[in-house]
């Protein structure tokens, strides 16, 4: 399209030398990893809640499954509240909000105690997502955002990564009930902090002229209210795109879900490695997981600056291919008796299925307008977790019947494979808002 003289275009002008909004990444990153880290301590603390409370694989997937039913349902008015409220008070808010439920998860002692926490945990985690979602598409050009979305969206391979490690020492040193309280007491801190310093592309004064006019020429460089927009927010039920999403959603979180509470047990339970051992086996896979969507994002980046698609298209063709590969390593993982090999299956799968999740909110910021990036974001989020939701209990309750993992896994592989149908054949055009186009 031309462009008045002295005008800038997304394609014809290099980024500013300083590249600032790479930097808010950072936030996003870091927030991301104490957001997992967070969710995965029940993980990593389960077996010592099992000895301790005596709790059985139902009742630990009952509690993945009460944190994924409030975290979907508390989607829809968390993306309603960041679009209309903006996105840096949405978010601190809530990270100390899932915090302090964080650190009060380490006090309680009952079953009924520990539901509740969790329950409380969803709330306040609900609206970091599509909020992360909302700043990225402030502050990047459409192209960059895949890639941009998976640096951020890999914190939630990070933090499962990291967990292991830092919190099984510290449930040996001292009991289960400290992964909360550190986890917890570092959650407010960098909320705070956060909440001190971030600040959107119009208000920032470390963007320089150059960057900011690179960033608006690719649709980005303002965070939109659901003031601006023409549209209602009910209206969005009525788009095929969003329902695609929801249900492609759904089959990516019914996998994910699996893999996020019972992967450390399943190698506990399968291969009956130490507790020392778990440290260090159970983070290898949610590496993989980070690098491999990173490495989608960038290569989602490549195709649309070598004009082989436009970025809408890319996504949607990297979620089809990245799904069909998950649900084979899924499917493949009953079937293996090495623990080197069910390693490198969960890895590969892993790295499958994160690269799906992140093209899956990237896509969301490109068919949403500008001004309810957060509620189709959110909205995608809760129909995945809706209906991953059942995932882990349906999961433990198979485990503890059959006393095997097999047809968890080949399930989940299943239902994981049928994301590549929704997206690819219904997440197609993006939603038009006459007030901003």
């Amino acid at each position: 399209m031309d462009k008045p003289t002295g005008s800038l275009t997304a394609a014809g002008v290099r980024p500013a030398r300083l590249n600032f909004r790479w930097h808010v990444l950072i936030w996003l990153l870091i927030g991301g990893i104490i957001n997992y880290m967070d969710r995965a301590s029940l993980s990593i603390a389960a077996p010592g809640m099992i000895q301790e409370l005596g709790l059985t694989r139902t009742q630990i997937g009952l509690l993945g499954s009460v944190f994924a039913w409030t975290y979907a349902v508390m989607q829809l008015p968390a993306g309603w509240v960041i679009d209309r409220f903006g996105a840096k008070r949405a978010y601190a808010l809530a990270m100390i909000w899932w915090s302090v439920a964080t650190w009060l998860t380490g006090v309680v002692g009952s079953l009924s105690g520990l539901v509740v926490m969790r329950a409380l945990l969803a709330v306040g985690e609900a609206p970091c997502w599509p909020t992360s979602a909302k700043i990225t598409a402030a502050w990047f050009p459409a192209k960059e955002r895949g890639f941009a979305t998976g640096v951020w969206d890999s914190s939630s391979k990070w933090g499962p990564a990291i967990a292991p490690a830092v919190l099984v020492a510290l449930m040996v040193a001292f009991g289960w009930r400290s992964l909360f309280h550190v986890t917890g007491a570092f959650g407010i801190a960098f909320a705070l902090l956060f909440l001190m310093l971030y600040r959107n592309p119009a208000q920032s004064k470390r963007l320089s002229q150059d960057e900011r006019e690179y960033i608006e020429a690719g649709g980005g460089g303002h965070e939109r209210s659901l003031a601006d927009s023409s549209l209602r927010w009910r209206s969005l039920f009525t788009r095929r795109s969003v329902w695609g999403m929801i249900l492609g959603y759904f089959c990516t979180i019914w996998l994910w879900n699996i893999f996020l509470v019972f992967l450390p047990l399943y190698l506990l339970d399968r291969f009956h490695i130490s507790f020392a051992q778990l440290g260090v086996y159970a983070g290898i896979p949610w590496a993989g997981g980070a690098l491999g969507e990173i490495a989608v994002g960038y290569l989602a980046k490549k195709m649309v600056d070598r004009q082989f698609a436009s970025p809408i298209d890319a996504k949607r063709l990297l979620i089809a291919c990245c799904a069909a590969g998950a649900a084979a390593c899924a499917i493949a993982l009953p079937f293996t008796h090495a623990l080197n090999v069910t390693l490198a299956l969960f890895t590969v799968g892993l790295a499958f299925i994160a690269a799906v999740i992140g093209s899956a909110w990237a896509l969301a910021a490109d068919i949403a307008p500008s001004s309810m990036v957060a509620s189709v974001s959110a909205i995608q989020n809760f129909g995945g977790y809706f209906g991953g939701a059942f995932s882990p209990v349906v999961a433990g309750f198979i485990v503890d019947r059959t006393g095997s993992y097999a047809l968890a896994f080949i399930s989940g592989g299943a239902i994981a494979g049928c994301a590549a149908l929704f997206y690819w054949f219904m997440a197609r055009k993006p939603i038009v808002d006459d007030a901003l186009a």
